[in-house]
């Protein structure tokens, strides 16, 4: 007897379809803006804002790679490409000698004030305009279900780096 392969119903289908064509459509006119305002990729403007929002200006940078779901390696670069523009500073972490920690700029601090205005506006007109507060909420409350799903176990990307033990 042949295994059945596991299907999606038609209302699962066009869920999946919407949010990939919205997502596509959101990301391609936010990197848009991105790079006409501030000269920034998504992940850049992503290190920068996450930095910016941090009380202390800083993070570990395996701890931005788990929060944007970014390689290591990849990260590693955009933070080289930041820092060679004066937007980021990094230096080895003052609690863990094998870590390094990213710290925001002034400079990087006004590159976000330069491009938040447009980036909000792009979000209001795409995202938010055709949609009512309430439909904002459960939009965030479905979304924050399922991201914290995906998190549960995430690719490796996305995982918390596991300490050794001594």
């Amino acid at each position: 007897m042949a295994k059945a392969h596991p299907s999606l119903d038609p209302t699962e289908l066009g869920a999946y379809f919407a949010l990939i064509e919205v997502s596509s459509l959101l990301r391609h006119s936010v990197e848009q803006q991105l790079r006409e305002a501030g000269d920034l990729s998504y992940v850049q403007f992503q290190l920068l804002a996450r930095l910016g929002d941090s009380p202390a200006g800083s993070h570990r940078m395996t701890d931005l790679a788990d929060g944007v779901v970014y390689s290591r390696s990849g990260l590693t670069y955009q933070a080289q490409l930041l820092e060679q523009r004066g937007l980021i500073t990094r230096t080895p972490s003052p609690n863990d000698e094998r870590s390094t920690s990213v710290s925001i700029t002034e400079a990087g601090r006004d590159v976000l004030t330069r491009v938040f205005p447009g980036h909000i506006a792009v979000l209001n007109e795409l995202l938010f305009e055709s949609l009512s507060p309430a439909d904002v909420s459960m939009l965030g409350d479905v979304l924050g279900r399922v991201r914290d799903h995906m998190r549960s176990t995430p690719p490796r990307s996305a995982a918390p780096r596991r300490r050794k033990t001594e």
